[in-house]
């Protein structure tokens, strides 16, 4: 029976000069057992061979390949690639994604369908839990074990993009597509949309994603970035968006990150702001970043995990589990709030103060 009868699985790949990092994905594809798929390549105007790359394979592999044209832009792209997928089940990946299982699509959505059966109206989406691949060094580190870990979590701000997201084409019908009006986080911000119409599952096998932006960039000032971004995102403060164009940027354009300039920014931006604004800004920030304080019970958990061994996929966190509801009744309130403002405006003025020396040293 073909595929366009069967039409089980898309998967979804949105590109912009990753002729580098395309072709392992795709050698990786082929060697997946047990599941039809095809797979749609979502170009946003590569200019280094991608799309030739692509040409140059379709009616080569095993598994029917697709190249479609987009503007640039991961939601548009993401968008236009479910627009052209004939699968009954959609999965999005990145890039630069790999499979360590010939059995972890199959398996995956073996599992995935299982749980879809036995949710109300199936509205239920999959993610991977998330594994790195070192480029620069193989040794062992507990940041990026902690990473690993709390991929795995189902907590708000957990899941993203890198994890794949599998969903049915029915589900995505009705939640989505990708907002294409948000400069990052669209991923994010999908993500959130199905926890509060549906439900996540972790799929059953890992996904391997490349470290090489953390490693070129660095780790801290990455994660230090993401986390203002995740901040401005959740308070609605659009003006950091629109002054900040590269955030993120391309994979290929990525260089060692320097943090001082975003934070001159965020000086900048909020200086402008009238005092009462201003302190509303820095309260929002204090709430928000009260929000997260769970993350430091997980902390320990993690760093039991490593310890002992355990694999970041799925550790047991019986520290985050006792913690968390004692946690949120104390700070959920409007003193811990303020006591958590302030605690983000004495760090944010002294991370300022410690790249500004450390940048002109």
């Amino acid at each position: 029976m073909s595929f366009q009868h069967q039409k089980l699985l898309s998967i979804i790949i949105p590109v912009v000069n990753e002729a580098e990092h395309l072709p392992a994905l795709l050698n990786c594809l082929c060697g997946q057992r047990g599941v039809e798929f095809e797979v749609v390549v979502a170009d946003g105007a590569s200019t280094d061979g991608t799309r030739e790359k692509v040409m140059e394979l379709t009616g080569i592999l095993p598994f029917p390949l697709q190249l479609v044209d987009s503007a640039r832009g991961r939601a548009k792209q993401l968008n236009v690639g479910a627009d052209a997928a004939r699968g009954e089940f959609l999965l999005f990946i990145h890039a630069d994604t790999l499979f360590d299982e010939t059995s972890a699509l199959a398996e995956s959505l073996k599992y995935f369908r299982r749980v879809a059966a036995h949710t109300d109206r199936q509205r239920v989406a999959g993610h991977f839990p998330l594994r790195f691949v070192r480029c620069y060094s193989q040794r062992a580190t507990l940041s990026y074990f902690y990473y690993e870990a709390k991929s795995a979590l189902d907590r708000s701000g957990c899941t993203h993009g890198d994890q794949g997201f599998l969903l049915s084409r029915r589900f995505w019908d009705e939640i989505g597509p990708f907002d294409e009006t948000l400069p990052v986080l669209e991923d994010t911000y999908f993500a959130e949309k199905v926890r509060c119409q549906g439900r996540w599952v972790l799929l059953p096998a890992h996904i391997l994603t490349s470290a090489r932006r953390l490693e070129i960039e660095g780790l801290r000032p990455r994660q230090t970035l993401n986390a203002l971004i995740m901040n401005f995102a959740a308070i609605g403060w659009d003006e950091f968006f629109s002054e900040a164009s590269d955030v993120y940027k391309r994979q290929d354009a990525a260089e060692r990150l320097r943090l001082l300039p975003f934070l001159k920014l965020v000086r900048r931006l909020s200086g402008r702001l009238p005092p009462g604004r201003r302190l509303r800004l820095w309260y929002r920030t204090g709430r928000y970043v009260a929000s997260q304080g769970w993350q430091v019970a997980f902390f320990f958990d993690v760093c039991r995990a490593y310890r002992s061994g355990q694999s970041s996929g799925r550790i047991d966190t019986p520290i985050l589990d006792r913690f968390a509801p004692l946690y949120e009744k104390a700070t959920d309130n409007i003193p811990g709030r303020f006591a958590a403002t302030i605690l983000v405006w004495t760090w944010f003025q002294l991370t300022f103060l410690w790249c500004f020396f450390r940048e002109n040293d």
